[in-house]
């Protein structure tokens, strides 16, 4: 266990260095000594779970390996983990600080104490070299940015203080590219204010009038002053801190002229200047707009005004008025919590606990009694405390937390975080009739404050324009066809009367997005519904396609109730032609093994979201109200649609499911994009543990590399981007999910080259025949010319009889089948059999691989007797196209040669009479015929005959009557 150790009292320096540290360092764990700064408390109450932490008291010190102390050189700064220092076993002690003048008594292997003006900036150096030699590849989490940065913003005064050197200024410059929240650092970063500007603080504290709306405090306050003062925007700030409140209009009304010094403000409003500064942190307000109509501007969340010769106090009013009129209803409990809640009974095991929380992902369990009544909650850190001591035994009532606060579904999202914040809460049941319905996590609350961020954020990519819902709906309804925006409409509108919410998720929100301003033919589209289902256990989903499909009469309805899924099918409809429309019940899912089928369970949106693959898969459109429009983008995939990159969900998604490899590729070279470095490296260890081959040998199925792989190759193989792709494929060496000893080589792939000038032959031929069947009208008189000289040809006995024209032979075999084929046939021929069964192939394309072998070494011989013609033909008659193809494709260039020969210009040669003119001329029929065919092709291939009269002839010397 590698430790970084934070000091006694925690301030942001410290815990920013930690958190830059474990970035560094992965799997490094973070130790708060002993307590942190109020602020610290605050700040982590909230986001706790986004960084690597442990208890001191979870720690066993037998299994530490290394510490590293931030921002102290002192053991009296480590409270009684400095008798960790002492350990004979630990090898490696660094100790990094600012702090020049401290005496260093750690016996320390590492220090780095430099005079910067704060510990943070250290590390981040390290971080960005690191970034630039390649050592880390992926951007820092906006959280890990964000922390790092309000630890050199409060130790250097955010660059105010003696002690802030230009190093922290880069140090923060690069955490601002690297997404620090600027939001969540002004409310952690206390500026100081003048003496002039305290007075009116404590002015400002007295006359403040509030109001809350929505769960949102507003408040406006006017300041008279004799001459402008500056600063007021750093009073605004910090008048909105102290009193908490959601919303400031800070107005400040001073005389123009000294003669007016004596008047009070209400005298002298018409003459005086106003100034009114803004300040608001709730979604949906826009204080730009607000102050424009007074010449005023800035942003959303922070703008002013400036005017002269209006009443101050009733303009303060009015504009208070309009800012309480942009607040939007703000989030539910309802709106933001998983459900249905998983729970277990006080009786069950801490390891079983263990167990359920590993299986599902949660940081925390509901704990409710034989009547279904909330009895407590236990935590992640509760079982880990537990499992420490040795207690896996032990039933977890133990352990949960039975005293809790509890929210209704109608609580708003400001109350919930202030619960959180003032509580130290990691997660609030939520009660309806005494009921547990629902669970609002800290997690849930941060990602709607970031869905929040996002939306407030305006961008310069292209995709800037799409963060808000109206734009997204504005886009939906304009990017698809009215007949389609009215069947979700409509679908919308039955979910919400069943009291569920809709979305549209996955391939069409990213193709929707990428598409922008061109209309969108979609084929293809995936709803997902968010809530339980009373009438059965069918699913929602399914009981919204079957409501839909009652509207809908011309539609085919498929219901596959395992996985709570519908889809409604239309085929060449008049206003949806042939689209295909996927309904499933919001579920979260579990593998029970690698490359197994995922068991599914029903659950919430976003845990639906969180069990897709790539972040630009995990978006979702909410339809219908509230909030229609909408937006879901939990995982960055609005920031990866712009960096057009392909990033995985998980570490462990491709272990889980190899076809997710195959679709990564698919989608990276169908869209352009690159696949994320740090996902590629998951990629190439997900293949080189060879945990896909084990499996298979275990457990004997392995559902991942069946069917679904097969799927997953036939996009790939039958798409125009074939090449490309199956090149990715081979420089991931991901063949090898196909079986271990298969990569795409020079070999191989000019196998695969090669079987592609058949298609491109074939496909020309095909081209031709069409161009000559649009001719056929304007040849009809031609033609019936010809007939009546072909009838004339057959009593005329030199007439001439050329050769046809050659023709390459229909492949009655799917291109991307038969690319697979080949693909397969390059293993030995052991394996082959195996590997088409494991992929479900068709039982043709397994029996051409099990008699490859002896087919191409029978073939090798024949064709080295082959010196006529006519013995080559009679040879590779005998073997159906793809055996043929596949056995050429093995061959050396002679046999490939003789094999492509006949292909090409001797397999559609035939015999210059049939049978019918055998009996004509007085044959009789029966065996000899076939004989006698034989030989007049024979000969014709031979150019032993050239017309219709020689071949009378030939019969007549060689089978006289």
């Amino acid at each position: 266990m590698d430790l970084v150790l934070c000091h006694t009292t925690a301030d942001f320096d410290s815990l920013g260095a930690a958190v830059g540290l474990c970035v560094l360092r992965p799997g490094s764990r973070i130790v708060l000594t002993g307590g942190c700064h109020p602020t610290v408390r605050d700040f982590l109450a909230l986001h706790r779970d986004e960084y690597p932490m442990i208890e001191r008291r979870s720690v066993n010190p037998q299994q530490i390996r290394s510490i590293t102390i931030v921002d102290a050189s002192g053991r009296d700064r480590l409270g009684k983990a400095a008798e960790w220092l002492d350990l004979p076993h630990i090898n490696e002690i660094s100790v990094f600080d600012h702090h020049l003048q401290a005496d260093l008594d750690i016996p320390a292997t590492v220090t780095q104490i430099e005079a910067v003006g704060a510990t943070t900036t250290l590390i981040v150096e390290k971080l960005k070299k690191a970034a630039e030699n390649g050592d880390i590849t992926s951007r820092l989490v906006p959280s890990e940015a964000t922390v790092m940065a309000l630890g050199i913003h409060v130790d250097t005064g955010s660059l105010t203080f003696e002690g802030a050197t230009a190093r922290d200024a880069i140090a923060l410059a690069w955490l601002m590219e690297q997404g620090a929240s600027l939001r969540v650092i002004s409310e952690y970063v206390e500026p100081g204010l003048s003496p002039q500007l305290q007075d009116l603080l404590r002015e400002a504290l007295e006359n403040l009038r509030s109001q809350t709306l929505h769960g949102y405090t507003v408040a406006s306050v006017l300041l008279s002053t004799e001459s402008y003062v500056p600063g007021l925007s750093a009073l605004a700030s910090r008048l909105l801190d102290l009193t908490e409140t959601d919303a400031l209009l800070l107005g400040n009304v001073y005389k123009l002229s000294e003669n007016d010094s004596n008047r009070n403000i209400a005298e002298s409003a018409v003459s005086n200047r106003l100034a009114i500064i803004g300040r608001s942190r709730i979604e949906g307000t826009n204080l730009s707009e607000l102050f424009k109509p007074f010449g005023g501007g800035g942003h959303a969340r922070a703008a002013s005004l400036a005017t002269r010769d209006v009443d101050a106090l009733l303009t303060l009013n009015q504009l208070t008025d309009q800012l309480k009129a942009q607040i939007p209803h703000p989030p539910t409990a309802r709106e933001l919590m998983s459900s249905p809640v998983r729970s277990i009974r006080p009786e069950t095991s801490v390891a079983e606990a263990h167990r359920t929380l590993l299986r599902y992902g949660h940081s925390g369990l509901s704990v409710v009694d034989t009547g279904d009544r909330l009895a407590g909650i236990i935590s992640r850190r509760d079982i880990d405390i537990a499992l420490h001591h040795g207690f896996s035994h032990a039933p977890v009532k133990g352990y949960m937390t039975p005293q809790l606060k509890t929210i209704a579904p109608d609580t708003l999202l400001p109350e919930i975080e202030g619960l959180m914040v003032t509580y130290d809460i990691g997660r609030l049941p939520v009660l309806e009739n005494g009921k547990l319905v629902g669970i609002v996590t800290r997690t849930d609350v941060l990602r709607e404050l970031h869905q929040q961020k996002a939306r407030d954020t305006s961008s310069n990519s292209q995709l800037s324009d799409y963060p808000v819902s109206e734009s997204v709906e504005q886009l939906l309804r304009s990017g698809i066809s009215s007949e389609l925006w009215q069947l979700l409409s409509i679908a919308a509108n039955i979910a919400r009367e069943r009291g569920w919410q809709l979305y549209i998720v996955g391939g069409a929100v990213r193709d929707l997005l990428l598409a922008k301003d061109d209309k969108l033919a979609l084929t293809d589209i995936d709803l997902v519904v968010d809530g339980n289902c009373g009438t059965d256990d069918s699913g929602a989903g399914v009981e919204l396609a079957s409501a839909l499909q009652k509207l809908y009469p011309d539609s085919r309805l498929d219901i596959h109730g395992q996985f709570q899924t519908a889809a409604l099918l239309w085929h060449k409809d008049s206003a949806f032609g042939s689209l295909w429309l996927d309904i499933a019940t919001a579920r979260t899912e579990f593998y029970p093994y690698p490359a197994a089928n995922p068991e599914v369970e029903a659950s919430s949106i976003r845990q639906d979201l969180y069990r897709r693959d790539f972040t630009i898969n995990a978006l979702a459109v909410r339809l219908g109200v509230p909030r229609s429009g909408e937006l879901l983008d939990f995982f960055g995939g609005l920031l990866d649609l712009e960096a057009r990159q392909i990033r995985v969900l998980h570490a462990n998604s491709f272990i889980e499911d190899p076809t997710r490899i195959y679709r990564a590729v698919r989608f990276a070279v169908r869209l352009g994009f690159s696949i994320e470095s740090q996902t590629e490296k998951y990629i190439r260890h997900a293949l080189e543990s060879g945990i896909y081959y084990r499996i298979q040998g275990e457990n004997g199925r392995a559902p991942a590399l069946e069917t679904r792989l097969k799927s997953e190759l036939k996009y790939i193989l039958q798409a125009p981007y074939w090449q490309v792709a199956l090149q990715m494929l081979g420089d991931l060496q991901a063949l090898r999910c196909i079986h271990p000893t298969l990569d795409l080589d020079r070999p191989l792939w000019r196998r695969l080259r090669l079987l592609d000038r058949c298609f491109i032959r074939r496909k020309k031929e095909e081209g031709r025949r069409k161009k000559e069947e649009g001719r056929g009208k304007k040849e009809d008189e031609r033609g019936k010319k010809e007939d009546e000289r072909g009838k004339k040809e057959e009593t005329m006995p030199n007439a001439q009889c050329p050769m046809p024209n050659a023709q390459f032979p229909v492949i009655n075999i799917p291109d991307w089948l038969m690319r697979l084929e080949v693909a397969i046939a390059y293993l030995a021929p052991e394996y082959r059999v195996k590997v088409a069964t494991n992929l479900q192939l068709p039982t043709d394309s397994i029996k051409r691989l099990e008699v490859l072998e002896a087919g191409n070494q029978e073939l090798t011989k024949g064709l080295l007797k082959c010196n006529l013609p006519s013995q080559l033909v009679f040879l590779l008659r005998n073997y159906e196209l793809p055996l043929l193809i596949a056995i050429a494709l093995q061959s050396p260039r002679s046999a490939r040669r003789q094999i492509w020969e006949y292909l090409t210009r001797w397999k559609n040669v035939e015999s210059p009479l049939n049978g019918n003119d055998l009996k004509a001329l007085g044959y009789k029929p029966g065996p000899g015929f076939k004989l006698m065919l034989d030989d007049l092709l024979a000969a014709r291939l031979n150019g032993d005959l050239g017309d219709r009269a020689a071949a009378i002839s030939f019969l007549a010397q060689h089978y006289p009557q």
